[in-house]
């Protein structure tokens, strides 16, 4: 694999790889942040009941408050789940299965406030699409980075190759013939 960050190009294997791992933790966290908020959720349907000392019906929350309260679980629960995963481990799950690792640029274990900052873009979707474009479209020096990560100090390396993402579209051997028919 070639070192993108000498290169004048970017890899766009190692952008198509954090994707895929991002997808991976969403799921994860997605699966997390649902069990979360329907447990919140559940009590606030209970039918509504008039309070005779207040004067007030209660019982269940307004409307807005669920369109906004699963986007805030799920953000709060994404960037807890890639902070201590990225510290303690180095990678989140989605990134260990695709091989690849969070290290600080100059090398070395990435702490957990450079990890709080480049995950801080998670808490909301539209962040991180943001965080993403700002990252391909302006490469800094070293190609691997999203936004945050340049700001943190920190990237994204390849620590070993798990599948190539162009070997379905070009085969490194020929294909084998088939064998001879059957002497007749």
């Amino acid at each position: 694999m070639t070192n993108s960050s000498s290169s004048g190009q970017i890899d766009f294997n190692l952008w198509v790889y954090r994707l895929i791992a991002y997808v991976i933790d969403s799921i994860i966290t997605g699966v997390v942040a649902s069990i979360i908020y329907y447990a919140i959720l559940l009590p606030s349907l209970t039918p509504k009941y008039y309070n005779v000392f207040i004067g007030n019906y209660y019982g269940s929350a307004p409307i807005w408050a669920f369109w906004l309260l699963y986007p805030l679980i799920l953000g709060i629960i994404q960037i807890i789940y890639f902070v201590i995963l990225e510290v303690y481990w180095g990678a989140t799950l989605g990134k260990r299965i695709l091989g690849m690792q969070v290290q600080l640029t100059k090398g070395g274990k990435v702490t957990i406030d450079k990890s709080f900052i480049r995950n801080i873009s998670k808490i909301l979707w539209p962040l991180v699409i943001i965080d993403w474009l700002i990252a391909i479209l302006t490469p800094g020096p070293d190609k691997r980075q999203k936004f945050t990560d340049r700001i943190a100090g920190t990237t994204v390396v390849q620590i070993k190759q798990v599948f190539q993402l162009n070997a379905l579209t070009t085969p490194s051997t020929p294909p084998t013939p088939p064998p001879p028919p059957p002497p007749t």
